[in-house]
């Protein structure tokens, strides 16, 4: 039996084909993803580009599609700007609840290839509030993909409860796990996005461009992230953003340097957002998982969790490989408890 696991984003998507004994035998990647659909206002490109990407690690595991038996998808895919959007299942949800809320299709007007398709719900934190008043905005959440993730690493992974996990991605997603294993809901922050659109649309770009040949993966220096840290208390965020240009232009300072700097002031100022965590009755002095491909944003989010002098220990991970597996995992989870694999 082969099923194939779906994992749509905002800019790619990758497909892979799984065998009976949850190997991945194929597998195909597109730069293309939800992305697409809110800047052109429709899902075909983001279907014709599934459907290729699909049909493509079918051939690449020497199959055909009848060899499929379903593909099973999570995340942005099932807003409002992906394929289908499906409501969100509220906060606390466990990883058997995910299972038994799946949405099956089979409709090549959703998606452009005769098969089943399972949809993973995502996952709302919204309590008891009023939701037409927007006072309200900062005490609700929402994830799409996370909680597959979550699966993948809870079922691969042993660690005490309640947990945190952190998701650096185009957002910064705090999960909280609760002592049942449940996922208890979410804090998301735009830091991701804000980096890229700081060094992509402001004047900030020139002043961490490379100015010569030093290596700067590896560079970390704690006093850079203190000074940095210490600016957006005392002189706010914004003109922080501002600093990497007046160290450029007024100080001597090193590009990789003024890099790190910002980095690390983005970092700072995304960690307010732990102040919500009593607000949602999310624990702070738990063990903490920082996972992102970004290995330095990693870093710093893993240093200023240990100022902070919380009682839990952080863990890294960030190689693309083991971060693909955490959704690969979750999805044969999902399917698993779900009876998709029939006890397989």
């Amino acid at each position: 039996m082969y099923f194939v696991i779906i994992d749509c984003g905002t800019t790619n998507s990758r497909i892979y084909i799984v065998n009976e004994k949850r190997e991945i035998v194929g597998k195909s990647t597109k730069k293309v993803g939800v992305g697409n659909v809110a800047v052109q206002g429709s899902n075909k490109i983001l279907k014709e580009g599934l459907k290729e990407t699909f049909l493509e690690a079918v051939q690449n595991a020497s199959l055909t599609l009848e060899d499929i038996h379903f593909a099973i998808s999570s995340g942005v895919i099932t807003s409002e700007i992906g394929l289908l959007e499906i409501p969100h299942l509220l906060a606390p949800v466990s990883i058997d609840e995910l299972a038994q809320n799946v949405k099956k299709i089979r409709d090549v007007a959703i998606f452009p290839l005769d098969i089943p398709v399972v949809f993973v719900r995502g996952i709302k934190t919204t309590g008891d509030i009023e939701i037409s008043n927007l006072m309200n905005a900062g005490k609700v959440d929402f994830m799409r993909g996370e909680e597959t993730q979550v699966a993948g690493l809870l079922s691969t992974h042993n660690y005490d409860l309640p947990l945190t996990i952190i998701f650096l991605t185009s957002h910064t997603k705090y999960v909280s796990i609760n002592a049942k294993g449940e996922i208890a809901g979410s804090i998301t922050t735009l830091s991701g996005q804000m980096y890229e659109a700081v060094i992509g649309g402001t004047v900030i770009s020139k002043s961490i461009r490379r100015t010569d040949n030093f290596d700067d993966s590896g560079y970390f220096d704690t006093r850079i992230i203190e000074n940095a840290c210490y600016w957006v208390k005392e002189g706010g965020f914004l003109r922080t953003l501002l600093m990497p240009r007046l160290a450029d232009v007024l100080l001597k300072t090193k590009w990789y340097e003024r890099k790190l700097f910002l980095g690390a002031a983005i970092a700072a100022e995304d960690m307010h957002a732990m102040n919500q965590f009593e607000r949602f009755g999310f624990p702070e002095d738990t063990d903490f998982v920082v996972i992102g491909e970004n290995d330095k944003r990693c870093k710093i989010h893993k240093y200023l969790l240990q100022r902070m002098k919380l009682k839990g220990s952080s863990e890294i991970i960030s190689d693309a490989k083991s971060i693909d597996m955490l959704t690969i995992n979750g999805a044969i989870e999902i399917a698993k408890r779900g009876q998709l694999l029939k006890g397989r």
